[in-house]
């Protein structure tokens, strides 16, 4: 007998919906996966055999096939075993084949018939919600997919309360929650500003990165508190709108990491340590799994050491940086993810750290200065917006009461120029409504200078040779700097604190 059951698969960070048909006929004992499944799929077998007997029902003692349609598109994971345990039940009669249509199952069966969490939860309910209306899953996938509008998403503990709903005999709960009471209840972190004592600059330069979203290298000597302020940057940014949730979240549940979380509502911060690999920065594997990168989606990724890392991995973020996502490429698929986020970079001036302090000799030689700084290409380095000198504090700054600004009132000012800037890029069909991402034709539309302004940029290129991508750096920059200024005209001021923030522009480092 044939039966049919309905699930879904992840591919990158969409779904597709896939066919299982099982047929249990006469012969000798087997149990065979059709369709390009994996090694995972393929060792179901003995799960879904002893869940099916743990549960209180018979397995068939005959030949079982499994096709998952459609067949030729490889996949992989732990999602398909409830479909195919019921399938089994559907073609043995144990369930009727009535009773499994209209409705998407998916979760990984323990021996006892126990179902857990399985990843890509949230892509399938969010690609599959205008063909299905009924999703069935993991009590632990259930929050991440009730997210999703229009669907019924109910959460069953094991094979049995599954078996017992579609039956009538037990209805499950159906999981709703309120989006808007739910996501609100952000949780706030302890790091704050006010806790940096001095540096009043670098935290002017951070609050413009964070209005524009920029990217950012800070530079300085150990101890002059780089990865403190790295640290509280999130602090200031605007909270993840639902839109942004939706987008992070899905990129976590691909990699599993969602477990009874639901929605994520912080800002991600990923800190990789530099021995980090190729694969995990940019993604890959066999079936390519988002990195490091795309891990940061809408949020911060924070390279501490910058030298230090792999040129093959710092070079990775090249493209993510320019288009704000990373394409895998495989033999068999090319995968592309979302990578936008703010590149905080944080580094020391020379091998030994101290090339800039003012107490401190540097032991380096003018080579070595040289070497280190290479380690970091060009075009990177064109890429990252801001270069911030961070300096020691001296002993006035250190010994001071915490009297620092706090997060919340700088927070308030970012999120203004941020609303200013949805505001003015409303009508352009794009991703990310900020500065930083301004096109050729935008930055001509939007970053008018004046005279001065425009005489003093002139000479800044003329002197420094910066390229033209530094060029509509400053000027991305210049239009931010001018938003929290409330100017709608590029002045002189906005255009020279830009240039000040393009420190390794001037060749002054070696």
């Amino acid at each position: 007998m044939l039966a049919k059951v309905n699930s879904g698969y992840v591919i990158g960070v969409n779904a597709q919906a896939v066919d299982v048909e099982v047929d249990v006929t006469n012969g000798m004992p087997s149990f065979l996966v059709v369709g390009l499944p994996d090694a995972s799929i393929r060792e179901s077998r003995n799960r879904i055999r002893s869940a099916i007997k743990n549960s209180g029902f018979a397995f068939p003692e005959t030949r079982i096939t499994v096709n998952l349609s459609p067949a030729d598109i490889k996949k992989e994971g732990v999602g398909f075993d409830l479909p195919i345990a019921l399938g089994i039940l559907g073609a043995t009669s144990a369930l009727k084949q009535e009773e499994l249509d209209n409705i998407l199952f998916c979760g990984e069966l323990s021996l006892n018939g126990k179902l857990k969490h399985f990843r890509g939860a949230l892509p399938i309910a969010m690609s599959l919600n205008t063909k299905f209306k009924t999703f069935i899953l993991p009590t632990a996938n259930a929050l991440e997919a009730a997210n999703i509008d229009n669907i019924s998403v109910y959460g069953a503990g094991n094979l049995r309360e599954v078996i017992d709903h579609l039956k009538k005999i037990t209805p499950l709960t159906q999981t709703v929650i309120n989006k808007n009471t739910y996501f609100n209840t952000n949780s706030q972190t302890e790091l704050d500003f006010k806790d940096v004592k001095g540096q009043h600059h670098i935290k002017r330069g951070l609050e413009v990165a964070a209005s524009g979203n920029h990217n950012v290298l800070l530079l300085g000597p150990p101890g002059s508190g780089k990865s403190m302020l790295a640290k509280r940057f999130p602090s200031i940014l605007p909270d993840l709108s639902l839109k942004e949730s939706l987008e992070t979240t899905n990129i976590y549940s691909v990699t599993g990491q969602t477990k009874n979380s639901g929605l994520i509502r912080e800002r991600p911060f990923r800190s990789p340590h530099h021995t980090i690999s190729y694969a995990a920065m940019a993604g890959g594997g066999s079936y390519p799994l988002p990195g490091e990168i795309s891990l940061a989606h809408n949020g911060v990724l924070f390279l501490d050491e910058f030298p230090e890392f792999r040129r093959d991995v710092l070079e990775t973020l090249r493209q993510p940086l320019e288009s704000g996502k990373i394409t895998i490429a495989r033999a068999q698929r090319s995968l592309q993810y979302p990578s936008r986020f703010v590149l905080i970079a944080a580094m020391n001036p020379c091998p030994c750290g101290y090339f800039t302090d003012k107490l401190k000799k540097c032991q380096c030689s003018p080579y070595q200065i040289q070497r280190y700084l290479s380690k970091i290409s060009g075009p990177l380095l064109d890429r990252i917006d801001l270069h911030l000198e961070v300096p020691r504090l001296d002993y006035t700054d250190l010994s001071k009461k915490r009297t620092g600004e706090n997060s919340e009132n700088i927070k308030k000012r970012v999120t203004a120029n941020r609303q200013l800037q949805n505001n003015r890029f409303k009508n352009k069909k794009r991703s990310s409504a900020y500065n930083a991402y301004m096109s050729q034709k935008d930055i001509e539309m939007f970053c008018p200078l004046t005279s001065t302004a425009e005489a003093l940029l002139k000479k800044a290129i003329l002197e420094l040779g910066i390229s033209a991508r530094a060029y509509d750096k400053i000027l991305k920059i210049s239009r931010t700097i001018a938003d929290m200024a409330n100017s709608e005209t590029i002045d002189t001021p906005h255009i020279s604190e830009a240039i000040g923030y393009r420190s390794l522009d001037k060749n002054l480092w070696v």
